[in-house]
């Protein structure tokens, strides 16, 4: 009777793991394809997705990116003054990355979805399959040899890394929930003028949405030197560096478009030294790119010394030129060294 019961047990046990495993499987699909979201293949997107690209992005090992909102019928968004949209229950933020080939073409490593659930928001990793016709979920991340040609004409072969959930969750932590980083009103554009009413359809007064455009950090008629420069460390910096973000401890906060001069670090010493610092003591040397931490760190790769810690493998060329431009365009007395 000890065993019937005993073989029993451990039977209701097996089932009920194999009942979770189907329900994870069931929340968070092996398959991207499970999401109609592509129509078998990344360059087949669902007609209900609306397209959008940013102002400045985020730079990802000069990767090329493909970005779509999925919204649930009969959404309504919200939109703060700093330009932060606030999505419902049931919206999936989707981005797509990857490298033109030879000829020309995008070829899609991997697709990124944040969705947005009753617990809060989560993130899904897919890499697409050789075949471009599907995508398996990556919860522990994994590397893609990758191959392109930077803007130079560089040839490029680098370890794509696709991130983990916890890489995600690092980046896009405010206060401990996950959020999004990228929809920021006045960073995005439309593909088309019908994508842009499909979005906008779903405000309540899409009229009094009026909000300065961010300025293109590669595209001096957008904006001065200055703004360009805030820009690009706002988008590239400043989910991590701001007042709830996991790098706050450092007192540099670049979410603030208008941060002041010592939370951008101008005249300001590192909290902590050590190589990071590269023996220099400012964090931006007014006059001094050659002098400045920032610039340091920037051309690093090392995993010790580089900012961003995360989602590069490559030095941004173009995006350091333009801040050491930025720096060297600084009177010495715009950073007094901050108490």
């Amino acid at each position: 009777m000890r065993w019937l019961l005993a073989a029993c047990a451990c039977l209701f046990l097996a089932l009920g793991a194999r009942s979770g495993e189907a329900q994870v499987a069931e929340i968070n699909p092996p398959l991207l394809s499970a999401f109609a979201f592509f129509d078998g293949g990344a360059d087949r997107p669902a007609p209900n997705l609306i397209p959008y690209t940013l102002n400045t992005p985020l730079f990802s090992d000069y990767a090329e990116k493909q970005r779509f909102i999925s919204l649930p019928k009969g959404a309504r968004l919200t939109v703060d003054g700093a330009g932060r949209i606030g999505f419902p229950v049931g919206t999936t933020l989707i981005k797509s990355f990857g490298y033109s080939d030879a000829g020309g073409k995008l070829k899609i490593i991997e697709t990124r979805l944040l969705i947005h659930r009753a617990e809060g928001w989560v993130t899904l990793p897919y890499v697409w399959r050789a075949d471009g016709k599907d995508a398996e979920l990556k919860l522990g991340g994994t590397r893609v040899p990758a191959s392109f040609l930077k803007p130079d004409g560089e040839a490029m072969a680098i370890s794509y890394a696709v991130p983990n959930k916890n890489q995600c969750k690092q980046c896009h932590s405010t206060k401990d929930a996950i959020t999004p980083i990228g929809p920021v009103l006045q960073n995005m554009e439309f593909a088309s003028p019908s994508a842009e009413k499909a979005f906008l359809a779903h405000f309540d007064n899409p009229e009094l949405i009026l909000v300065p455009t961010m300025a293109r950090w590669d595209m001096p008629w957008s904006g001065t030197i200055d703004h360009r420069a805030r820009a690009y460390l706002q988008v590239n910096c400043g989910h991590c560096h701001k007042p709830t973000g996991s790098a706050s401890n450092s007192g540099l906060f670049y979410d603030d478009y208008k941060g002041n001069a010592a939370a951008l670090g101008i005249g300001k010493r590192p909290v902590a030294a050590g190589r990071g610092s590269g023996g220099f003591d400012f964090v931006i040397d007014p006059g001094h790119p050659e002098r400045s931490i920032l610039i340091h760190r920037m051309k690093s790769i090392d995993p010790g010394i580089a900012m961003p810690e995360l989602g590069r493998a490559t030095v941004h060329d173009e995006g350091v030129a333009l801040l050491e431009e930025w720096i060297a365009t600084m009177k010495a007395t715009d950073g007094t060294p901050a108490s």
